[in-house]
């Protein structure tokens, strides 16, 4: 029985990928309270005037929850966008030190193939 393994498939995995459906989860969270806010509101035996204060009351702490989680949102965005500035400087460094070592490397076999070279002609 012959099994095919997929070594690469969770290799490169996109962090935003695990976080993606936390908005539209947030969101519908959010409009499911409103609505059910207003509807409790409007079959609750109250007057016209009580009520409208109290949905005004309503919107306005859902729009302050609404407005700090966003804030909250953003913040840990530009934290994880800042982490991952970090981190491909830091690989970019890194490639651009190794890049230099093959350079120094291959110019220092490049000098000693030239030196051989050179003696041998001298030999002869």
């Amino acid at each position: 029985m012959k099994t095919h393994h997929h070594e690469h498939e969770f290799e490169h995995e996109d962090p935003y990928e695990e976080h993606h459906g936390t908005g539209s989860v947030l969101t519908g969270m959010l409009v499911g309270a409103a609505i059910g806010a207003a509807v409790a509101l409007l079959y609750a035996p109250r007057s016209g005037e009580e009520t409208r204060a109290e949905l005004r009351d309503k919107a306005i702490e859902l729009r302050e929850r609404t407005t700090e989680t966003v804030k909250d949102t953003v913040s840990q965005a530009k934290s994880r966008a800042y982490e991952v500035k970090d981190t491909v400087l830091e690989k970019a460094e890194e490639l651009k030190q190794r890049g230099q070592q093959t350079v120094n490397q291959q110019l220092d076999r490049l000098a000693q193939t030239a030196e051989a070279g050179k003696k041998k002609v001298q030999e002869y």
